[in-house]
């Protein structure tokens, strides 16, 4: 065995910065997570940062890092191409998984939940927020289709970036937001000897309830 491989089969860690309040947890479960999410945003810029689980229309799971961009007792919001290959298995199965993971805190949280499209003007007011370079690449980018190996995308910039001379960069119509609406979302929280604290709150007719599950 490579020395490397026998290092990551002997790595350990033992989690023991935190640990979960089960005696006074909030009635809705966004409270934690914005509490979280506030925590782990002070100690890395990049903490909205999750992966989406879908599930194709044969049954072939795939996942992927995207990042958060809002978020309320609704859902939460992200952004993307719809013709793009996570697009079409939430077409597909619009049942999806959300797992954010902040080392920093030794916790993650697990969503799973339906993913519905957003309004046009919803995706409108985000789109016009982009920087003008990230909206011009959304009409340059067909998000996972197959392309040459020699596509030169500074030319399709350059191309797109004439066409809209002077003129405000419309959001293209394939491309747009999708809120997750949560039936679950779980709190887990590394403790000692792998004794991790784990909440997981479900929605019961309209309401949320926690129940804390065994490592």
């Amino acid at each position: 065995m490579s020395d490397f491989k026998n290092k990551i089969k002997h790595l350990r860690e033992d989690f023991n910065r935190y640990k979960i309040d089960f005696k006074n947890l909030p009635e809705h479960p966004l409270s934690l997570f914005d509490k979280w999410m506030e925590q782990a945003l002070n100690e890395n810029k990049e903490a909205n940062a999750f992966v989406l689980s879908t599930v194709s229309n044969k049954n072939i799971p795939s996942s992927r890092v995207l990042l958060l961009r809002d978020f309320d007792k609704k859902g939460f919001t992200f952004f993307t191409n719809y013709n793009s290959i996570k697009s079409n298995d939430i077409e597909n199965n619009n049942y999806v998984a959300l797992n954010f993971y902040w080392p920093e805190f030794q916790r993650q949280v697990r969503i799973v939940g339906k993913a519905e499209k957003i309004s046009n003007l919803d995706s409108d007011k985000y789109f016009s927020s982009r920087p003008r370079e990230s909206q011009l690449g959304a009409w340059v980018s067909e998000q996972s289709a197959v392309i040459p190996l020699d596509t030169a995308f500074a030319n399709k910039m350059e191309n797109m970036e004439s066409k809209f001379e002077g003129e405000k960069v419309e959001r293209p119509l394939y491309w747009g937001g999708y809120r997750v609406t949560p039936i679950s979302i779980e709190f887990w929280q590394g403790r000692p000897s792998r004794l991790h604290d784990r909440v997981r709150y479900t929605l019961d007719k309209r309401k949320w309830k926690s129940d804390r599950l065994s490592p």
